[in-house]
C-alpha cells in the first residue's frame, strides 16, 4: 500500500469512528499518525518537484494575500486598489505567476498579492496549489474574495488553508514539552484540560515522545494537540469582501447575508465591493489596516522636527521602543539611552521612557542616543 492509499484509509477510519470518551484515545493516535503521514507525503512532493521557487520577496509594512476561486475579480480588485507604477513585477513558478501591488494607506505600505485562484485539491498540489498556498503562508493577513453569488466557496477555501497547516483567527495552545534522557512521559494538566492523559500521552507516543515533561494549562482539541507538536503551522488573521454586489437586484442581499451566516461570517463583519466600479473600498481599506492592527509612529528628528509624512510602522503586537529600534536599523539599538514619547500612550509630554515601553497610534517618539 502507498502513501496516499495508507493516509485515505486512516482518514476513512476517523471518519466511520464515532467520536466518545471511549474512542478518544484511538482517533487521537489516529489523527497524530494521519498528521506524520501527510508530511511525508508532503515532503516526498517538494522534492520530486524541486522543492524550491515558492518564496516571495515581502515589501512594504505588511502583506495581505488575496484568496478566491477563480474568475472572483481578486485581479480587478488588486488594480482598484493599488496605483500602477506602484507594482514591482511577477514572481515567477513553474506555471504560476503571483501578481503584487501596494496599496498606500494612513502612511503604510501595505503590499497585496492577488494569487492564482485556488481549486478543490489545491493543498494536494492539484494545479500547482501547493506553490498558491506557501505563498498564503508568507502573508500577514489572508483576505478572502467571494462573489456575492458563489458564498459557499468560502467554506472550501478554509478546507483548503486548513490542509496546508494555515489556522485562520485562532491562537496556538502553548504545550509545553522537555525532553529528558530517561524517566518515562510526566504529564502535567491543569483542570481546565479536557482531554484525558490517556489520550493525550498516546498522541505524544506516536510523536515518539518516550521520555519527557509535557505541562498542558489550558483545554485544548486533539486536532490542536497535533499542531502543538508539529510546531509548523501558520497562524493568520483573515478577513472577508464579497465582490459583484454591483450586480445584483436589492432584494438579494438578504439571501447573500443569509449564505454568510451559514458559514459563520457575520454579515456586519464581512465588507460588500465592487471592484469594477469602486463601491465600498474605502471600507476594505479600513478593515485591512484593523485588521493587520498597525499603528503609525512619528519621528521628532533632531532640528528637522517631526516627520508626519513617513511614519514609522509597527503592528500592535510589536509596539515597542525595542521594535521601533529594530525597524529604524542602523546604530540606532547600540547607541540608545532612553527616548521621549508625546502621544496616547504617554502619560504626558515627552515623557522619558526605555526599551520596553509600548507605543500606541500616532505617538510622536524622539530618540536620545550616545554620540
Amino acid at each position: 500500500m502507498g502513501l496516499k492509499e495508507e493516509i485515505e484509509a486512516i482518514e476513512e477510519e476517523i471518519a466511520e469512528t464515532p467520536y466518545n470518551k471511549s474512542t478518544e484515545q484511538h482517533i487521537g493516535r489516529l489523527k497524530a499518525k494521519l498528521s506524520e503521514k501527510k508530511e511525508k507525503l508532503e515532503r516526498q512532493q517538494s522534492s520530486g518537484s524541486g522543492g524550491g521557487g515558492y518564496a516571495v520577496e515581502k515589501h512594504g509594512d505588511a502583506t495581505v494575500a488575496l484568496v478566491g476561486f477563480p474568475s472572483v475579480g481578486k485581479s480587478t480588485l488588486l488594480n482598484a486598489l493599488t496605483n500602477a507604477d506602484s507594482e514591482v513585477g511577477s514572481y515567477e513558478f513553474t506555471t504560476l505567476d503571483v501578481n503584487p501591488g501596494m496599496l498606500e494607506y494612513r502612511g503604510a505600505n501595505i503590499q497585496l498579492l492577488d494569487v492564482p485562484g485556488l481549486i478543490e485539491g489545491a493543498a494536494e498540489n492539484r494545479g500547482g496549489g501547493q506553490a498558491v498556498l506557501s505563498v498564503v503562508r508568507t502573508a500577514d493577513l489572508v483576505l478572502f474574495v467571494l462573489s456575492a453569488f458563489e458564498i459557499d466557496q468560502y467554506e472550501r477555501l478554509r478546507e483548503e488553508l486548513y490542509a496546508n497547516k494555515v489556522r485562520l483567527d485562532t491562537e496556538p495552545v502553548n504545550v509545553n514539552v522537555r525532553k529528558r534522557h530517561k524517566g518515562g512521559i510526566n504529564l502535567t494538566t491543569s483542570d481546565r484540560v479536557g482531554l484525558d492523559d490517556e489520550t493525550i500521552m498516546g498522541v505524544l507516543r506516536e510523536y515518539d515522545y518516550i521520555n519527557a515533561d509535557v505541562t498542558i494549562r489550558e483545554d485544548l482539541t486533539i486536532d490542536q494537540l497535533v499542531d502543538a507538536l508539529q510546531d509548523n503551522r501558520e497562524y493568520l488573521p483573515s478577513a472577508v469582501c464579497v465582490n459583484k454586489v454591483d450586480l445584483i437586484d436589492p432584494g438579494y442581499v438578504d439571501t447573500v447575508k443569509r449564505d454568510l451566516r451559514s458559514h459563520g461570517i457575520d454579515p456586519d463583519e464581512a465588507v460588500f465591493i465592487s471592484a469594477e466600479d469602486g463601491r465600498g473600498l474605502d471600507s476594505l481599506k479600513e478593515t485591512i489596516w484593523n485588521d493587520l492592527g498597525l499603528i503609525r509612529i512619528y519621528m521628532d528628528k533632531p532640528g528637522r522636527g517631526i516627520d508626519r509624512g513617513e511614519p514609522l510602522v509597527l503592528t500592535q503586537r510589536e509596539n515597542t521602543v525595542e521594535d521601533a529600534l529594530e525597524t529604524l536599523g542602523g546604530s540606532f539599538d547600540e547607541r540608545f539611552r532612553f527616548a521621549r514619547v508625546t502621544g496616547p500612550s504617554a502619560k504626558h509630554d515627552e515623557q522619558q521612557v526605555g526599551r520596553d515601553h509600548e507605543l500606541e497610534d500616532e505617538d510622536v517618539i524622539r530618540i536620545v542616543a550616545r554620540k
